[in-house]
């Protein structure tokens, strides 16, 4: 069972740690706007403001993984990896100069998993003030 709502390719780790070196510290973000935005921006961690409405859902590559509230409410019965491909995006992410772009890849929750998030959040809900 994944204790992770989100992992990460062989393929696209190898671009976060060459992006890493170059930039720093780096969050992936996916906010579920038009276009590109429902692709995963790899930002450096300094240049994006996260507020309330931004969740974590884990870490990838030491990396991280923020998605929008509204976005996740599509996706919470997902499984996401990050893996890259060729191509453009139209993004503000820092592997754009390299010519490839970070998307995603889905499937949904297995039962134990689902269960097992559920746990999670209504243990979070309850340390809650």
């Amino acid at each position: 069972m994944k204790n992770s709502r989100v992992a990460i390719t062989d393929e696209a780790k190898k671009i976060v740690e060459q992006m890493k070196e170059q930039h720093g510290s780096l969050i992936f973000h996916q906010s579920g706007g038009c276009c590109d935005g429902s692709s995963p921006m790899l930002i450096s961690k300094d240049d994006f403001y996260l507020d309330e409405s931004d969740i974590l859902l884990g870490a990838v590559a030491g990396v991280s993984f923020y998605m929008n509230q509204d976005q996740y409410e599509y996706w919470k019965h997902t499984h996401l990896t990050v893996d890259i491909t060729k191509g453009r995006g139209s993004s503000f992410s820092v592997e754009i100069p390299l010519g490839i772009r970070f998307l995603i890849k889905s499937r949904l929750l297995t039962e134990a998993e689902s269960e097992h998030f559920r746990k999670v959040e209504a243990k979070k809900n309850e340390l809650l003030p």
